[in-house]
């Protein structure tokens, strides 16, 4: 009876969890839906583009090096929590005020340092919550809430879009009411659960200085991931240069992607959690074709190729975490998930700034370089597969 409760709990800790990812990502991923064209409005090029979701990215994740490990040393993880998603949150209405592609970015990087402050803490709440259910599954459910919500803010603010005559302004204005929802429900999970750590069974594991082996080939492998996965900031700017979407059909694509990074996410985390880091290799293969669909292709390619995209970042968004927390014990999980992070953000940001680089010089280099490095996180992925029992 007693690990029946822990259960329930646990599951009910995860939904609410998702539940604050799910309004967020209404908020921000309906914003990052709109910051590719809005730049371009603002007169930004494509170079620009590229730089400012790469750094946007090397911010947001490489931050979390030192937020991850403050979350272990303090164990405030409540605490980081809620000042990262004040600020992840309420930068992205203020961008009805920005007039200049300056400003624009300085808040578009702001919205992300409160991700970089928010996650880690996050993740390691999950971590102990997905214990009893599976952590792939556990994981699977947060990202699949999670992306429910990606998918309902562009749909949201293409309406605005729709219906209001591209005003752009009004579109980031009316994301204010999903993250005040998003907030409400961060404090109420925290009143309910103060102590989220309560919900892991404890094991005692062996006493070591650092991390086993087979994490750093794994993040090996993640950061050629990252390099190779671009943006969609230079993907809604590359539809819209290229004249193959309207305006108000770019957050509609970009909701298709979210759309299957959900449904990828919650397969993908069952089949995590009885063939492992397998599943992660084919979904790294089958991501490897977005790039000439999306960069390459018409109407119809450009759309198979985003939702390929989608199911990319469902697995990067749940089985790769899925995966740290079965091997890093609890007291070391927010520097894991903080080091994992910032690695990922670190090759994500020169992946994409090489790629915006390439975008202005060279379609056919971009598509080569974004298929190479994805095929050579494979090829580690599949030794770390061949080897991984002989790995500690």
């Amino acid at each position: 009876m007693k690990n029946l409760l822990r259960t329930d709990t646990a599951v009910r800790f995860v939904v609410l969890l998702g539940l604050v990812s799910l309004f967020s990502d209404v908020t921000y991923e309906a914003a990052r839906s709109l910051n590719g064209p809005f730049l371009k409005i603002l007169g930004a090029s494509g170079t620009t583009v590229g730089l400012v979701a790469g750094a946007g990215e090397l911010i947001g994740y490489g931050l979390r090096l030192l937020s991850g490990w403050l979350a272990d040393r303090t164990k405030k993880y409540w605490l980081l929590m809620i000042t990262g998603y004040a600020l992840n949150l309420f930068s992205v209405p203020l961008l009805a005020l920005a007039g200049y592609w300056e400003i624009a970015v300085v808040l578009m990087i702001a919205e992300r340092t409160g991700k970089a402050i928010r996650t880690p803490s996050r993740d390691a709440l999950l971590s102990f919550g997905t214990h009893k259910i599976g952590r792939g599954w556990g994981f699977g459910l947060h990202e699949a809430m999670d992306q429910i919500g990606a998918t309902v803010g562009p749909l949201l603010v293409s309406s605005v879009l729709f219906f209001r005559n591209q005003n752009y302004s009004l579109a980031y204005a009316v994301l204010a009411i999903p993250a005040v929802i998003a907030f409400a429900i961060l404090l109420f999970c925290k009143y309910l659960y103060p102590a989220p750590g309560e919900l892991e069974i404890k094991v005692k594991a062996a006493d070591t200085k650092g991390f086993p082996e087979k994490y750093w080939i794994y993040l090996l492998a993640v950061i050629f991931v990252a390099a190779g996965f671009a943006d969609f900031p230079l993907i809604a700017f590359h539809f819209k240069s290229k004249a193959l979407l309207s305006d108000p059909i770019i957050p509609l694509f970009y909701a298709a992607a979210m759309a299957a990074d959900a449904v990828a996410a919650l397969v993908f985390g069952k089949l995590f959690d009885r063939m492992g880091l397998r599943v992660l290799l084919a979904s790294v293969i089958l991501s490897s074709f977005f790039a000439p669909l999306v960069f390459w292709g018409n109407y119809g390619t450009a759309l198979a190729g985003m939702i390929i995209w989608g199911i990319g970042m469902g697995a990067q968004e749940s089985i790769m975490r899925a995966e740290i927390a079965g091997m890093v014990p609890p007291e070391k999980r927010g520097t894991a998930f903080g080091t994992f992070n910032a690695a990922y953000g670190l090759f994500w940001f020169a992946g994409s700034a090489l790629m915006g680089l390439l975008y202005d010089i060279s379609l056919h280099g971009l598509v080569i370089f974004s298929i190479t490095a994805q095929l050579v996180a494979a090829i580690i992925l599949t030794y770390l597969i061949s080897g991984k029992n002989k790995l500690s």
